[in-house]
């Protein structure tokens, strides 16, 4: 039995950061299992971010509750929080391009979360929180060692070169088990942390991010040669499972969760765009990039210089937890790119080319097909 749908339409979620890629399809599996769902948006005046969540889910028993909230303001988060058992805390800066300034995403991340917390803390309804971290905060250092399989247990070596990025998420985590770590026991609930790879999917909201940024640069040719490089993927849909998961399952409590499909080459990702849209009209590069010339452009690209120590490299992880606590069965990684290549393209992020046809296989998102969260 799904005990997620026993008291669900009591049970009041918030969901920050609602109109963010990952957090737009949690939104939208709370709806469809029954739960009354709040999200925080930073504007609802900003109508083109705000009308798409409203339609996410059309059967929902109840509509989605959008309030505003802004990671810096302390004030917006009782109101926020108020009333709802668990809180899904999703929102954090996440960057097109590495910043000049590193603390234009440390700080929102860092202090940002500990506003949430302290809201949860001072709101004495609150269950549990689920918190989006990432693999980055697990092994975020521009050299890590590829002879390692990482888990939960690891961290990012902060002594060692790391990114704005991977800072941020690493800071915002372990400033979150600290701060729980130390309240009174009157004042404490229950965490659990997500901890996802570079997250894939299909885009159900109108507004574009850094997850979509590869498969718009390959199937607009921006990327003219593939470099030999990896990236440690996962999927949305099974991201957006693993939150509500960790937020029910009495096991997932004070645990960290990394979810991970496993390695995507470059190539491999250009080789299945090139299958599926060559004869509609898309030209998917094919040459592989030589070292030495991205080595020459990553001299003016932070984050391509960033990737060049991953030439010829994967990262391991150790999937367990995932797979017999949360039990999480990854999607396909093929479908997983797909489905995104194909909503992009129907959501007007990527043009329509002149034999395109839509997917002739259903997207492989429907909850219903999912096994149901056991308590």
């Amino acid at each position: 039995m799904d005990v997620c749908l026993e008291d669900a339409a009591a049970t009041r979620v918030l969901v920050t950061g609602a109109s963010g890629f990952l957090a737009s399809h949690i939104c939208q599996q709370l709806q469809e299992r029954g739960y009354r769902v709040r999200g925080t948006v930073r504007s609802l005046k900003d109508l083109k971010k705000v009308a798409p969540l409203r339609k996410l889910c059309p059967v929902a028993n109840y509509q989605l509750d959008l309030v505003e909230a802004d990671l810096l303001h302390a004030k917006d988060w009782m109101a926020a929080v108020a009333g709802c058992t668990y809180v899904i805390h999703v929102a954090s800066p996440v960057p097109g391009k590495e910043p000049s300034d590193e603390q234009t995403l440390i700080q929102p991340a860092v202090k940002g979360t500990l506003n949430v917390l302290k809201a949860c803390r001072d709101a004495g309804c609150v269950k549990r929180v689920v918190i989006t971290s990432s693999a980055y905060a697990i092994v975020g250092q521009t050299s890590p060692r590829y002879d390692k399989v990482y888990s939960e247990s690891d961290w990012t070596d902060m002594n060692a070169p790391v990114g704005a990025y991977a800072k941020s998420k690493t800071l915002a985590e372990r400033a979150a088990w600290d701060f729980v770590r130390d309240l009174p026991e009157a004042n404490k609930f229950e965490v659990a942390v997500i901890n996802p790879t570079y997250i894939m999917g299909p885009v159900i909201h109108g507004s574009s991010g850094a997850s979509q940024m590869i498969l718009l640069k390959l199937m607009k040719r921006e990327i003219s040669a593939l470099p030999n490089i990896s990236l440690e993927v996962c999927d949305v849909r099974d991201v957006a499972q693993a939150h509500i998961k960790a937020m029910i399952l009495d096991a997932a409590v004070g645990k960290r969760f990394i979810i991970n499909t496993g390695v995507l080459w470059f190539r491999e990702c250009a080789e299945i765009l090139r299958r599926e849209f060559t004869q509609q009209g898309y030209k998917i590069p094919s040459t592989n990039a030589h070292k030495i010339v991205v080595w020459a452009a990553a001299k003016f690209d932070k984050a391509l210089l960033m990737l060049l120590p991953r030439w010829g490299k994967e990262l391991r992880f150790n999937s367990d937890r995932m797979l017999n606590v949360l039990d999480i069965q990854p999607r396909n990684m093929e479908d997983t790119i797909l489905d995104m290549a194909y909503t992009m393209i129907e959501g007007g992020f990527l043009p329509k080319a002149p034999n395109y046809r839509k997917r002739k296989a259903p997207l492989s998102r429907q909850v219903s097909q999912q096994q149901p969260a056991e308590h």
